[in-house]
């Protein structure tokens, strides 16, 4: 297959079927011989249809070999012949994060690339059709499912924006054509032969000899990828129409209504919800766990499981999938002001003076402290004659267990007048009183 920009401007053209025209082209500058391509050609298609498009090139810089300095002047000066705009980044890549070089460079280079996009800006990387066949390769000999096989995405959501592959089949020889006729010069980094990294085993000592046999497999890899992705898709909108019929919150799921579906769509369900939330997708050993050890675990129970910053609890007949966020504990926090701030992930709380009944301004101005829960704790409701103890009054009101503990209570002196925006207490009340409102509350049923 000949590459030139004619088809690369076909392929953008068929890109922007799916998406609006981008406000940038941002092109993920190398300095390798494949995004050298790919800058060259859409500087070229952008001429030859004088298109008003912006053009800027960013080179991450990962500052993890000796000449990684003198590979941004490089690619400054690729950029400055052909008049495109450029910008290089410095990042810190965290070589204790457990994840190996080649993921933790990846993370700090997108983190870097996400911070850069614009409102539909188009991020374009150089991926071609060995990268694809690699990639799939490589989530193969992983066990991955359909969308690991479905390996690299033409087009999908990125920040604000969208982070686009082009050249995605087109093969790798395509591309060297294309630089020699056109007298390109890029960057040989000496990492790319290193046979310690997974990628260039596949690529020099495994995908090379199985070409001596199958010469067209990558092409044909290219093929399986899209057709895996095909099917990717109809699982992902089977499990739309199961998770509408079943509940409205992704991260809520009612347990009985999600054991009328078939065991296989259980599983595609649960995967669907959690990536409705962006949340990591689990193994699966941990997927057979929701089931074994959470949703069939002992109805008092109160199981859960925990991976890669995602939490899964039950309570009740609900299956919680969340964010596994540190919820800070709340100590003595003396109330000054008409507002205070209960730490990471528990919101703040804010007072407000009302015309009608609320808690007393005058305790209030005595002034008033948030505690965390001991236990033990009673209170006499508004409206009501007796004290209820909280523990019961938390569990008829279906507060889950994991949060009871990190509920604010108001004090005044060593009186409990007030349980976050719940309840108050009828000797704590007065008309005019104050409202007390819980601002970006964490969820608590």
């Amino acid at each position: 297959m000949k590459f030139n920009s004619g088809i690369l401007s076909k392929h953008l053209k068929a890109l922007e079927s799916e998406t609006r025209q981008p406000s940038r082209y941002v092109v993920a500058l190398s300095g390798g011989l494949d995004s050298v391509v790919l800058l060259h050609a859409l500087k070229s298609h952008l001429i030859q249809y004088k298109s008003k498009i912006p053009l800027i090139a960013i080179h991450i810089n990962h500052c993890l070999q000796p000449e990684s300095q003198s590979w941004v002047e490089e690619c400054e000066a690729i950029t400055k012949k052909l008049d495109i705009a450029f910008k290089s980044i410095n990042v810190d890549v965290d070589l204790d994060s457990g994840k190996g070089l080649e993921a933790s460079a990846r993370s700090a280079r997108y983190s870097a690339l996400l911070r850069e996009i614009q409102h539909k800006d188009w991020l374009i990387t150089a991926h071609h059709q060995e990268d694809q066949a690699e990639t799939l390769l490589i989530n193969l000999f992983r066990g991955s499912g359909l969308p690991g096989i479905s390996g690299i995405s033409k087009i999908r959501k990125f920040g604000l924006g969208w982070i686009v592959r082009p050249i995605l089949n087109i093969p790798k020889d395509s591309l060297v054509r294309y630089a020699k006729e056109n007298f390109l010069d890029w960057i040989e980094d000496p990492s790319n032969i290193n046979l310690d990294f997974d990628r260039n085993f596949l690529r020099h000592e495994v995908v090379t000899r199985i070409k001596t046999r199958w010469p067209k497999v990558s092409d044909c890899l290219h093929r399986s990828a899209e057709h895996a992705g095909e099917a990717s898709q109809l699982l992902f909108e089977l499990a739309e129409i199961d998770l509408k019929k079943i509940c409205s919150d992704s991260s809520k799921i009612p347990i009985n209504k999600l054991l009328t579906l078939s065991p296989a769509r259980q599983r595609n369900l649960i995967r669907f919800a959690l990536q409705k939330q962006k949340l990591n997708m689990p193994s699966t050993k941990q997927l057979r766990l929701i089931f074994s050890d959470i949703i069939f675990a002992r109805e008092d129970a109160q199981p859960f499981i925990r991976w890669n910053g995602v939490i899964i609890r039950r309570y009740r007949n609900n299956l919680y999938l969340m964010p596994d966020k540190e919820i800070s504990e709340l100590y003595p926090l003396p109330i000054s002001g008409n507002e205070l701030s209960l730490g990471p992930g528990m919101g703040r709380l804010n007072f407000e003076i009302i015309e009608n009944t609320g808690l007393s301004k005058e305790l209030f101005d005595k002034g008033l402290t948030i505690r965390r829960r001991t236990g033990g704790e009673k209170i006499i409701l508004y409206n009501q004659s007796h004290k209820r103890e909280l523990k019961k009054l938390l569990q008829e009101k279906g507060i889950v267990p994991w949060m009871r503990n990190q509920l604010p209570l108001v004090y005044s002196g060593e009186n409990l007048v007030a349980v976050g925006d719940l309840w108050i207490s009828r000797d704590a009340v007065s008309e005019p009183g104050i409202k007390v409102r819980w601002i970006d509350r964490p969820e608590l049923h």
